[in-house]
C-alpha cells in the first residue's frame, strides 16, 4: 500500500461526526415527511434526534466537540425521548471533550457498546477490479425493492464475528431506516452474483467526506468478492465527485472490518455508546 497515512486529530474527527449528524438529520426528516415523529433537537454541536419507533436514528450523534451541554438541554432531551418511549443513546467519539463522558456518567449514563470509525484518503491505491462474474450497478427505483430484501437478508444473518452489537432491529424497522437514508442523499448500489442479487450497499456525500453508509451480502453469496466489489465501485465514485475522504463504521473486530482495512482503511477512532433516560 503507498496510501498516505491518515493522523485522526480533533480536527478530521469533528468533520467526520458533522457528516455524520447531519446524515442522521437529514434521515430524521426523512422520517418526519413520511409520518414518523421526526424530531430533531441542537444540542452542543450535535443533535438529538427522534426519527421514529425503533429506528436506528433515535440517538444523539456529533456531541463532545463543543462543551458539555447544560442540565436544562440534558432534562429537555431526556424529557422528549421518555415521551416518545426510548432511552436515549448517545455515540460519543473518544477524542471528543472528555467532559462529556464524565458529565453524562454521573448523570447515570451507562456504556453498553463501541463502534469503529475508519477511513482512508481519496483517491488512494486502487482497489482491485471486482472478481469474474460480480457486476455492480447504481440501483434504479425498480431495483430499490431487490435492495431492501438483499440489506435486510444480509442484516438478519451477521458474519458471527467480532464484538456482538447491543441492538437489532426487526424487518420493518430496518426497511423504513434504509428508505429514510435514501432520502437523506444515499445513492443505493445493487450487487449482482451471475445475474442473481448477491447484495446492495449505499453511500452519501457530504462536503468532501463519502459515508459508506451500509452494505450486506446475502448469506448463498458470501465470500466471493461481492463486498470487494460494492466497495470498489463507491470509492471510485466518491472519488469522481470529488471526495477526499472515505469513511465506514463497522462493530469491533467484524468481518466487515478486516475486509476494508484490506483495502487501506485504517481505525482512526472509536464511538462508545452510553444509554441514559430509560423509560419505564
Amino acid at each position: 500500500m503507498t496510501d498516505t497515512a491518515l493522523f485522526c486529530g480533533i480536527a478530521l474527527a469533528e468533520r467526520i461526526e458533522r457528516a455524520e449528524a447531519g446524515l442522521i438529520v437529514a434521515a430524521t426528516e426523512a422520517a418526519r415527511e413520511r409520518g414518523g415523529w421526526g424530531v430533531v433537537m441542537p444540542v452542543a454541536g450535535g443533535f438529538a434526534c427522534c426519527a421514529d419507533d425503533g429506528s436506528p436514528m433515535n440517538k444523539v450523534a456529533g456531541l463532545g466537540f463543543a462543551g458539555m451541554p447544560d442540565a436544562a438541554e440534558l432534562d429537555a432531551i431526556e424529557h422528549t425521548f421518555a415521551a416518545h418511549g426510548v432511552p436515549v443513546s448517545v455515540e460519543l467519539c473518544h477524542l471528543a471533550d472528555p467532559a462529556v463522558a464524565t458529565g453524562l456518567t454521573e448523570r447515570g449514563y451507562r456504556l453498553v457498546g463501541f463502534e469503529n470509525v475508519l477511513g482512508r484518503a481519496l483517491p488512494g491505491d486502487p482497489v482491485p477490479a471486482p472478481s469474474a462474474g460480480v457486476e455492480i450497478r447504481r440501483a434504479t427505483a425498480d431495483d430499490i425493492p431487490h435492495w431492501l430484501d438483499v440489506i435486510i437478508e444480509g442484516f438478519a444473518h451477521p458474519d458471527g464475528e467480532g464484538v456482538p452489537s447491543h441492538e437489532s432491529f426487526p424487518r420493518d424497522v430496518i426497511e423504513r431506516a434504509e428508505r429514510d437514508i435514501e432520502k437523506a442523499g444515499a445513492v443505493a448500489y445493487l450487487a449482482l452474483r451471475d445475474g442473481a442479487v448477491a447484495g446492495g450497499a449505499s453511500m452519501r456525500c457530504d462536503r468532501g467526506v463519502a459515508q459508506l453508509t451500509g452494505a450486506a451480502t446475502a448469506p448463498a453469496h458470501r465470500r466471493r468478492g461481492v463486498q470487494a466489489a460494492l466497495l470498489h465501485r463507491r470509492l471510485r465514485d466518491a472519488a469522481e465527485l470529488g471526495c477526499d475522504l472515505a469513511v465506514v463504521t463497522t462493530a469491533p473486530a467484524s468481518t466487515s472490518q478486516k475486509n476494508v482495512q484490506r483495502t487501506g482503511f485504517q481505525l482512526l477512532y472509536t464511538r462508545a455508546v452510553l444509554v441514559g433516560g430509560e423509560v419505564g
